[in-house]
């Protein structure tokens, strides 16, 4: 008890009441009761306020003094020291003191009477020495989730020990070589190993550092980098903990405010490149405030975030086991003690299995050009032509008669109506690889390059100088076939067999040329003017040349010089059936799509440069999930048809594609549509948006052609199927996904009429499918919008568990990275509390990175023993090396065997 004389005469009796709760400082590590007790007493006219005895129950002696100096203005700290007058040392009570004086300040600045003043700083020491703590969390120290807490604040992905300090003192060297040995705060996160997208974030890593050992320059020498790397690859939780609560707390309070949350928020979503949570940075530190600080004290403590960060994982994926790895091993052959024949033979023997399809096709391929080149050779050794010519001539017209059966060949692969027929109305589809049509025809084409250097090279640098200079008796069995012996090589250019088979060299240079994937995906940088031989119009339009090839094709080899009864000038015979074959099918593409027409029903632009295409389904159009059709817009291209997968479901009555704009007719078509859509309203979704009843005379007119088989569209084959997609590579699987929910819920709606003993089994009784996992892999945040709807309607729907989702963001980092340990805690709180995912914006939870693929197939594996499994990829090629050697490993290996399908761009 106290009496304090204000200016006015006045006096104020002050009570400061004892067994309050104080700061969990380095005098006691955990809560406990303290018992308070204040002595205040004026010094001249600045003042001085002594808060003494904050003591421990257990130890009379452990208590200490804070002395502040309270000014007109200004309330400075004077000292810290124990009860026997030593000076305290531990700096998280100093930082108690200096938060008191920063709080005191501010209030003070307005007070101008002495009681007043220190009224004010008594109260505010009373605050905090003697606030009320929350109750103490139950913190599970187990090991599993301490180890699942570890994961959770890696700062450097690779530590490396010794190794890692090394490389890191080189990097301190190389960009301090200008600066004397002193590295900046910009350079510290290249320094240590964080890429670029990180250097905000490395900078307030930074920043919480220095705050620990009082750097207030922005710069550190080599020791202090030493001290640095130290604590943010220490493996301890409890350092990572505090490390990452010092970035938080930038005013090295102890106490985490909603402010500072929204900015940590902000700065994570940044580093991550999650926009759509940076917008949001203040609802979601609302609610991480309403988790963390229920009582609203208006702070959150070290201790709070660590009993999140140790809750172990509530969600674990459907029929995973802890002892995954073990079963599954005890299932895998060891093969390693085999020897070299042994492990030769079960490669070959795995290779057979895996290929058998494409192995007898190109069998047979080669077999069928060995013959015709064989034949031909004879033929015409026995011949009048080889004693002049020789070896040379045989050797012509052998690679003549393979390029007569591959350019005849060449056409069939890209008949797409033809062998969309063929797989769905026949059986072939068990032994031909139809999946693999595009495969083909490029390998066509390099037979067609073999036979070409064969042929014209044997003609121009051995036939044609062999008839130049031959004697003149044995040139004269030839005069029959080349006239009169010449005298210079005009004279076979300027026959039609001569200039047309240069044009056609040419014109299939050109061809092929453009077509391989440095010109047609437009990787080469070619200044203006001749960028335009680079991108998909080039090799469109380039590829037409080939009607002009095959109009010299059929005058070369009618006009030939060693043949001259009309029954062997084979060449038409080749090509006839072919060219007919792929005339008709574009005929009946232009018909179909006229007789065909569509509306639009609406047109969205998404984020990632994504256009949605929504048209009614035209009578009779009838498709099968997974499978394509051809787009064509006037507005933009007359000509150009370009194939896109359907990413509606059979049993939708609309047609749907998404378009990502990658090449210039897909930017110019998102262009001409961009110029009739508006910003969405009523919540719905896209960043542009046209929803039409009618006709609209002022909307792009689109004709469509199709559909096409694909891979995608044999899911059905299987009990469990696997679905893969790549960013804009999904859109087959989407529809596959939808396929599955309708039938879903056709099955529901027959069991129900059974039931009640109303209406004949619907189609979907015959339904095979039991079981789908779904993956999308995708980089941006924006690209879940495309799908969101789907996403939400499996997850309402799917009551059974038949379909498990899982999308991945790959530009968030790893689950585990501190970099992402707050959008992890916001992903699990507010999943928990509204059912919503932070990064899709679906109810779908989203992970982080690339998905572990191995780990995936053993899953499944187990889940799924003894059952064929189909694995459906669509997207870039960069993980289909590995998915399919997973899947070939897995099926040898285990009784689940996995068929894998690539999907062709």
């Amino acid at each position: 008890m106290r009496k304090v004389s204000s200016d006015d005469g006045h006096s104020d009796t002050e009570a400061y009441g004892a067994d309050r709760k104080s700061f969990s400082g380095p005098l006691n590590k955990r809560t406990t009761r303290k018992t308070t007790k204040f002595n205040l007493s004026e010094d001249g006219d600045s003042g001085s306020l002594s808060a003494g005895s904050l003591r421990s129950r257990n130890n009379n002696d452990d208590y200490v003094e804070i002395t502040l100096d309270v000014g007109d203005d200004t309330v400075a700290l004077h000292s810290v020291k124990t009860a026997g007058g030593a000076d305290v040392e531990d700096p998280e009570l100093s930082l108690l003191a200096k938060g008191l004086e920063k709080k005191t300040s501010l209030a003070t600045s307005v007070t101008r009477n002495a009681s007043a003043r220190f009224r004010q700083v008594s109260e505010e020491l009373r605050k905090l020495t003697s606030f009320r703590r929350p109750p103490a969390v139950n913190i599970d120290r187990s090991k599993s989730a301490a180890t699942h807490a570890l994961k959770g604040l890696k700062f450097i992905s690779k530590t490396g020990g010794a190794a890692g300090w090394a490389a890191v003192e080189k990097r301190f060297d190389d960009l301090t070589a200008n600066t004397t040995g002193v590295l900046p705060r910009s350079l510290f996160g290249e320094c240590i190993g964080m890429n670029k997208d990180s250097k905000e974030f490395a900078g307030e890593l930074f920043d919480a550092l220095s705050r620990r050992r009082n750097i207030t320059d922005g710069n550190i020498n080599k020791a202090q980098l030493k001290e640095f790397w130290d604590q943010v690859s220490d493996q301890s939780f409890d350092t990572r903990l505090q490390t990452f609560f010092d970035m938080v707390d930038k005013d090295a309070d102890g106490q985490i405010t909603e402010e500072e949350v929204r900015e940590i928020i902000s700065l994570s979503a940044s580093a991550n490149k999650l926009s759509n949570i940076q917008k949001q940075a203040d609802e979601y530190a609302a609610l991480i405030m309403e988790e963390l600080d229920p009582d609203n004290y208006g702070y959150i403590m070290i201790e709070n975030l660590e009993a999140l960060l140790l809750q172990a994982p509530t969600e674990a994926v459907r029929g995973e086991s802890k002892n995954l790895s073990v079963m599954l091993s005890q299932k895998l052959r060891n093969v390693d003690y085999r020897n070299i024949f042994q492990r030769g033979y079960d490669r070959v023997k795995y290779f057979l299995e895996d290929n058998w399809q494409r192995v007898w096709v190109i069998a047979l391929w080669l077999g069928a050009m060995a013959g015709l080149f064989t034949w031909k050779y004879i033929q015409y050794k026995n011949r009048a032509a080889f004693d002049v010519m020789g070896h040379c001539v045989s050797i012509a017209k052998g690679g003549a008669e393979t390029l007569k059966l591959n350019m005849a060949l060449i056409l069939l692969p890209v008949c797409r109506n033809t062998i969309t027929w063929l797989r769905n109305k026949t059986g072939l589809g068990t032994v031909v690889p139809f999946d693999d049509n595009l495969n083909f025809h490029k390998v066509i084409a390099a037979g067609i390059v073999v036979g070409i250097g064969l042929h014209g090279i044997a003609h121009l640098t051995c036939d044609f100088p062999r008839l130049l200079t031959a004697p003149e008796e044995k040139y004269e069995p030839m005069v029959q076939y080349f006239g009169e012996q010449p005298d210079s090589y005009w004279h076979f250019v300027k026959e039609p067999v001569g200039w047309t088979g240069i044009v056609m060299v040419v014109l299939m240079a050109i061809a092929f040329t453009l077509a391989t994937p440095w010109f047609r995906r437009g990787r080469l940088n070619i200044p203006k003017p001749f960028n335009k031989l680079t991108g998909f119009n080039a090799f469109w339009y380039s590829h037409h040349l080939f009607i002009i090839v095959y109009a010299m094709l059929i005058v070369h080899g009618i006009k030939i010089y060693l043949t001259k009864e009309w029954y062997k000038k084979t060449t038409w015979m080749y090509v006839v059936i072919p060219i007919l074959l792929y005339a008709g099918e574009r005929l009946l593409r232009a018909l179909r799509s006229s007789v065909k027409p569509v509306k639009m029903l609406k047109v969205a632009v998404y984020p990632g440069n994504v256009l949605a295409l929504h048209m009614s389904k035209p009578q009779g159009f009838k498709y099968k999930s997974g499978q394509y059709m051809f787009v064509n817009c006037k507005d933009v291209s007359p000509f150009e048809w370009h194939p896109f997968s359907i990413t509606s479901s059979p049993g939708d009555d609309y047609l749907s594609v998404h378009i990502r704009t990658l090449g210039d007719w897909t930017r110019q078509l998102k262009t001409v549509f961009s110029q009739v859509c508006q910003p969405p309203a009523n919540g719905k979704s896209g960043l542009l948006r046209a929803d039409f009843q009618g006709d609209n005379p002022n909307f792009p007119k689109i004709l469509i052609d199709g559909p096409y088989g694909a891979p995608a569209q044999d899911y059905k084959k299987y009990d469990v199927v696997l679905l893969v997609g790549l960013g804009i590579g999904a859109t087959p699987m989407i529809s596959i996904v939808k396929d599955i929910v309708n039938n879903m819920k056709a099955k529901q709606e027959e069991a129900g009429a059974l039931e009640s003993g109303n209406g004949p089994k619907n189609s979907a009784s015959n339904f095979k499918t039991t079981r789908a996992y779904f993956y999308w892999v995708t980089r941006e945040q924006g690209s879940f919008d495309w799908f969101k709807g789907v996403m939400n309607e499996v997850a309402e729907t799917d009551q059974d568990g038949v379909i498990e989702m899982h999308n991945y963001c790959t530009s968030v980092y790893e689950e585990g990275d501190a970099r992402s340990a707050l959008i992890t805690m916001l992903q699990s709180l507010n999943h928990a509390k509204n059912g919503v995912d932070v990064v899709s914006g679906t109810r779908v939870k989203s992970h982080f990175a690339k998905p572990n693929w191995r780990s995936v197939y053993k899953r499944i594996a187990l889940t799924h023993t003894g059952q064929r499994v189909g694995v459906f990829y669509c997207g870039a090629k960069a993980p289909v090396k590995e998915l399919k050697h997973l899947a070939s490993d897995f099926s040898h290996k285990t009784t689940t065997k996995f068929d894998f399908h690539k999907e062709n761009f």
